[in-house]
């Protein structure tokens, strides 16, 4: 088992945000975290990273092939971070560096865990953005974020959480800001990557439609506690809790429709 989350709350200023969650991420898997906005998935996949704002603390149990991940200093996180767990968050425009070219983000972390050379992490980044299908790869490197797209903007995201290859991606809502039809483009990439590259992946929505493209299994949160969890195809077709039944009516109005699954 890669990933092992035991009995994980989070605090924000002595208010429990995260409730005594649990869930498992085998090898290769990949499981949804879904819920209403406010039912704690962001700041679950946050503390499984260490990132979590000023205030919050986490406790419980995160292991990561049996390693401790609670309580471990920054520097070891920051080893493990974009090296063997990737991370992409839900609007690229705050994640990416505003003064950089897209080409530096992406080869950054291969520089760090990797010791790439200038040259050598050149090159990298122009790989990069060709295996996410950004456009003219060669000439994109060198722009600046505010010169893409959003739909850009979120490939060279993924490209950068993707270039050292992690075993697992935490997807944090990846599609949120982006039209229907970009969003469908890049549920595709993104689950060509994973399955191509043998991730597991933690996929982070609030869209039960969505969460059918790229998921196997789902874990249904509600007020920072699990109301309910299994198999994708089992709460699509017989969900037993009410947030979970409402969150199947909202996914049959869009064009999603039942047994659309993966």
């Amino acid at each position: 088992m890669s990933l092992e989350v035991r009995d994980l709350v989070v605090e924000i200023d002595g208010r429990r945000v995260v409730d005594g969650i649990s869930f498992d991420v085998a090898d290769g898997a990949r499981v949804g975290l879904i819920g209403e906005s406010g039912s704690g998935k962001s700041l679950t996949a946050l503390a499984i990273l260490g990132l979590l704002p000023d205030g919050a603390t986490a406790s419980g149990s995160v292991r990561w092939d049996g390693r401790e991940l609670i309580g471990l200093p920054d520097r070891a996180l920051a080893e493990l971070r974009g090296d063997e767990i990737g991370i992409v968050f839900q609007e690229p425009r705050t994640a990416l560096n505003p003064i950089r070219t897209v080409g530096r983000q992406i080869a950054e972390s291969a520089r760090i865990h990797e010791g790439l050379g200038r040259r050598a992490a050149a090159e990298r980044a122009v790989a990069e953005a060709e295996r996410v299908r950004l456009p003219d790869p060669a000439q994109i490197v060198r722009r600046y974020p505010h010169q893409l797209s959003g739909g850009q903007r979120q490939r060279v995201a993924i490209a950068m959480a993707l270039a050292c290859r992690p075993r697992l991606l935490i997807a944090d809502e990846p599609t949120t800001a982006l039209d229907v039809t970009i969003q469908a483009e890049v549920l595709d990439l993104l689950q060509g990557l994973v399955e191509r590259d043998g991730m597991s992946l933690v996929f982070i929505t609030h869209d039960l439609a969505v969460l059918s493209q790229v998921a196997t299994d789902a874990v249904v949160l509600e007020d920072g506690r699990v109301v309910e969890q299994g198999p994708l195809t089992r709460l699509l077709t017989a969900p037993a809790s009410p947030i979970t039944q409402g969150l199947l009516r909202d996914a049959t109005a869009t064009v999603w429709k039942p047994g659309g699954t993966r």
